[in-house]
């Protein structure tokens, strides 16, 4: 785009590469893949660079307009392939800078629970929670990107955040205490110290585990401390010497990545309040697990 009031040159690919971290965040939410979220993600530049630049006043709403739809066209079409999904669907895991847990919405927004309970939410519901609770956009300006109404902007708003508040788990984002419990479980788990492992988990903890049809694994959640652990044992069985635990941070969360000769075989995202894990994502689908060595940089902008 051409310089305005003395603003320095900037090229279509300038204004997306600057707005990038935000708009993948924003398509990664509406649609629980980065895989997808990188397809949407390039539809957009294509759309983005066909457009007179001059023409634009504001690039990054601009940008967010088109990223909306876009993904909006996109999670229609993946809602209609999830129902014949093998097994428990679970969001493809990201791996995260430890400091987005310091922006506890955008940690929240992002992890594995509250991606669950957006999948519940039909399209335009999904987008204009996530716009507007999460990025702190107007309803004017999502009327703008959803191709409705401010009133029914308002109406969809109020009604998605009633159902997902209803849903939503408790979330604490990943700190040094929740890692320290992350490392004890872990322990106790290779140690066979089923007592320790029960004690730190919650009364309703759940572990859901998505295998895509592909690889071995539960195809219904397991709940209650003593199935999850007898889970856990049972998977920690099947691991050879050569299997390595490393600690991360995924989805905002605390999570383990179990390698085995060099090969990422599968990952846990664990969820904890008030000192115990009360859930526990384990991915397993190889599809799902091509990006999870890059960190992706995530970002709620600032309105």
């Amino acid at each position: 785009m051409g310089s305005r009031r003395g603003e320095p040159y900037m090229t279509a690919e300038d204004a997306f590469t600057e707005h990038r971290p935000l708009l993948f965040t924003l398509a990664y939410e509406m649609l629980g893949s980065a895989a997808d979220a990188e397809d949407v993600l390039q539809e957009s530049f294509l759309r983005w660079s066909a457009v007179d630049q001059a023409t634009v006043g504001h690039p990054r709403a601009y940008l967010v307009r088109v990223v909306t739809r876009q993904a909006l066209n996109h999670l229609r079409t993946l809602r209609a392939r999830r129902e014949e999904y093998v097994g428990t669907w679970l969001p493809e895991p990201i791996r995260t800078a430890p400091e987005v847990s310091e922006d506890v919405i955008l940690a929240e927004s992002v992890s594995m629970a509250m991606m669950l309970v957006l999948e519940t939410l039909n399209p335009t519901e999904r987008a204009v929670f996530v716009l507007h609770d999460v990025f702190g956009y107007t309803h004017g300006e999502i009327a703008a990107s959803v191709g409705k109404t401010e009133v029914t902007v308002r109406q969809i708003a109020h009604r998605a955040r009633r159902h997902v508040h209803a849903r939503r788990r408790r979330f604490e984002p990943d700190t040094d205490a929740t890692r320290q419990i992350v490392q004890r479980f872990l322990h106790a788990a290779t140690s066979g110290e089923v007592q320790t492992l029960m004690d730190l988990l919650a009364p309703d903890v759940v572990q859901i585990s998505d295998g895509g049809g592909k690889v071995v694994a539960a195809h219904r959640p397991i709940t209650g401390p003593a199935d999850v652990a007898r889970f856990v044992l049972g998977v920690l069985r099947t691991t050879t010497t050569e299997t390595r635990i490393e600690h991360a941070t995924y989805n905002g969360m605390p999570a383990a990545r179990f390698v085995t000769r060099g090969e990422l075989d599968w990952l846990v995202a664990f969820e904890i309040h008030d000192g115990r894990i009360t859930g526990l994502y384990g991915m397993r689908n190889p599809d799902k697990l091509h990006r999870a060595e890059t960190v992706l940089p995530l970002d709620r902008g600032g309105n």
